[in-house]
């Protein structure tokens, strides 16, 4: 399934059906927390800190534009060590 069908999807569900945390930023965390577990394996893997730094800036700023579209709670906020627990 595409990406674009997977947001066309979501539009049509109905709200209380619709996922709490958008698909493309659920994608980004599972990104940032496979990249986490590989440099602490890996601490000398320079590309792919930088990949995480990269990763999480993408998070920070979808979370603040789906902040001020109403589609996060309030309280919620990225949290690298809680992200990496699930």
């Amino acid at each position: 399934m595409s990406q674009v069908s997977s947001k066309r999807l979501e539009q049509m569900l109905p709200p209380d059906l619709k996922p709490k945390i958008p698909e493309d930023l659920e994608t980004l965390l599972r990104k940032a927390t496979s990249a986490r577990r590989h440099l602490e394996k890996n601490r000398k893997d320079y590309p792919n800190k930088r990949d995480l730094a990269l990763i999480e800036s993408k998070i920070h700023r979808l979370s603040t534009y789906y902040h001020s579209k109403g589609r996060l709670p309030a309280e919620w906020a990225y949290k690298p060590v809680a992200a990496s627990l699930k």
